[in-house]
């Protein structure tokens, strides 16, 4: 299985290790699904994680931030974007989490912002839902 993760999704494993996002992630590393992200998601999750008020709030110093960061490369499959789908969405910045998700082939797609992405997942046949939701799905 395939999924990617929404920049938000990404934001709350940092800032919450015990959370659900977390544990996604620690499931992605010991491949019980594929977590795939693009180029240009990746650089998102990057400069949106090294703000100071996320870093702050997970008590971690611009160093730990970036380890963070470091293993959340290691464990991506990387997503070649062949197709720009825009416009898509109302946002143009959540353009780049579908455009990944639909070149990753991801079953699912996986945000707190369900409401921005739920017709377009639906016109693309993919699945969206909250990190706690579908870490319960896979129980």
């Amino acid at each position: 299985m395939v999924i990617v993760m929404d920049t938000d999704t990404i934001v709350a494993a940092l800032r919450s290790p015990a959370g659900a996002s977390a544990e996604l992630l620690r499931r992605a590393r010991r491949k019980d699904f594929i977590l795939a992200a693009s180029v240009s998601l990746f650089m998102e999750y990057e400069a949106v994680c090294c703000r100071p008020e996320h870093g702050e709030a997970a008590g971690l110093d611009r160093s730990e931030v970036g380890q963070f960061l470091d293993g959340l490369a290691h464990i991506i499959a990387p997503v070649d974007v062949h197709f720009l789908w825009r416009p898509q969405l109302r946002d143009p910045a959540d353009e780049l989490v579908l455009e990944a998700a639909v070149n990753a082939s991801a079953q699912a797609l996986l945000t707190f912002n369900m409401k921005h992405f739920a017709t377009a997942a639906t016109r693309f046949g993919l699945s969206i839902a909250q990190p706690g939701a579908f870490l319960r799905s896979l129980r």
